[in-house]
């Protein structure tokens, strides 16, 4: 694979539409903050294109200008791609497991207001939480991974977290953030779960989402009814159901490059 800058997208970039919801809106997220990647097959005129950010990919294009090779870098990601590209992602991994997920709309209020216990505040997140952030349980810390850290994510206003004494028991923020959509997550600490921490945090996201003219989405697992619970709660409501595909390691390395298919 050959990289380019999040925020200097090849031409077949094009092939991705704008405006989507859920983790489509990736596409947007890595022009619009500057996190992410873009790969294509070849620097001139390129066929085949795939963004990543988050440990997630998207792919586009004409899967016959790949070889499985070429693919290594999409190792260990969730790739959403067109049907006709699953023989060469096949090839390309030594398991590629198919993930049932569900993609939920924000168009109701949530069912009841959250009571968070005493000495816990709700809040959005600023630049300055960056260090309670980042000392957040391990848990926990794949909620920044589409802003490559804690530092962006606490300084790009796109986030709700709960905190008491300093310390950051949930975390809510924009995972994806598109034109027209953005992609929700929410992480809480294990020891902290069922004291509807992450219903306040999502709430008050929500809201900001909304004031700001988007619409927000969730996106989870069919099998995760924590998950499912939670976004209806607050709002969410069924979309649609897909699947993407979790890629394991590369099945043949290719250090040279995406190079095209012989």
């Amino acid at each position: 694979m050959i990289p380019h800058p999040a925020q200097q997208p090849p031409s077949p970039a094009r092939a991705f539409p704008t405006g989507e919801p859920g983790t489509r809106a990736l596409v947007e997220h890595a022009l619009a903050t500057g996190h992410g990647r873009w790969w294509t097959d070849r620097r001139d005129r390129p066929r085949a294109v795939a963004v990543t950010c988050g440990g997630h990919a998207l792919l586009a294009g004409d899967p016959t200008a790949l070889s499985p090779e070429a693919l290594a870098p999409l190792a260990d990601h969730c790739v959403e791609a067109p049907e006709r590209f699953l023989p060469v992602l096949d090839a390309a991994f030594t398991r590629l497991h198919t993930w049932e997920r569900m993609l939920y709309i924000h168009t109701a209020p949530a069912s009841f207001p959250p009571r968070v216990p005493h000495g816990v505040t709700v809040r959005r997140l600023t630049a300055a939480d960056a260090p309670a952030l980042a000392a957040t349980s391990p848990a926990m810390s794949w909620i920044h991974g589409s802003w490559e850290g804690p530092t962006a994510l606490a300084a790009s206003g796109l986030g709700w977290a709960a905190f008491r004494k300093g310390q950051v028991l949930a975390v809510a923020c924009t995972r994806f953030l598109g034109s027209r959509y953005e992609d929700l997550a929410c992480a809480t600490a294990p020891d902290e779960r069922r004291h509807h921490l992450a219903l306040a945090c999502v709430t008050g996201l929500t809201a900001d989402v909304t004031a700001r003219g988007h619409r927000a989405t969730w996106t989870c697992s069919r099998d995760n009814c924590p998950s499912r619970l939670l976004a209806w709660t607050a709002g969410f409501r069924l979309a649609r159901e897909y699947v993407h595909h979790v890629a394991g390691p590369a099945a043949v390395s290719n250090p040279s490059g995406f190079g095209a298919a012989a």
